[in-house]
């Protein structure tokens, strides 16, 4: 009897601290654009993590610790970055645009889990 009323306790200990888990976490999600320079290799790089944007104010992602501009040689330098900040791939596709003889605009989604 007391085996099973301990494996009851630890069975609603563990239960509990999962619930707990997703009540005291969220997962963020964020958009990286990445597009071709006319007459170069580099790449432009625009990353969305959701805030305001405004065509007054300057959104461009800068360096925590510099406050410079953050540039990225390449997409594979850009998709670094993010894994290095704890941002996880979940998705990526082109999109074509319009315009003839235009290359496409690779859209990346990301997702990482935050405490609320």
């Amino acid at each position: 009897m007391k085996k099973i009323l301990l494996l009851a306790v630890i069975f609603i200990s563990v239960n509990a601290m999962a619930q707990s888990d997703t009540t005291t976490t969220v997962e963020q999600y964020a958009r990286m654009e990445a597009t071709g320079r006319m007459f170069s290799t580099k790449v432009t790089i625009d990353i969305d993590f959701g805030e305001e944007r405004s065509l007054w104010s300057d959104n461009r992602l800068r360096d925590a610790e510099t406050g410079k501009l953050k540039k990225f040689n390449t997409i594979i330098d850009a998709l670094n970055y993010m894994g290095s900040q704890g941002w996880v791939m979940v998705n990526a596709f082109p999109v074509n645009p319009n315009t003839p003889n235009s290359s496409p605009v690779y859209h990346y989604y990301f997702k990482k889990t935050f405490p609320k």
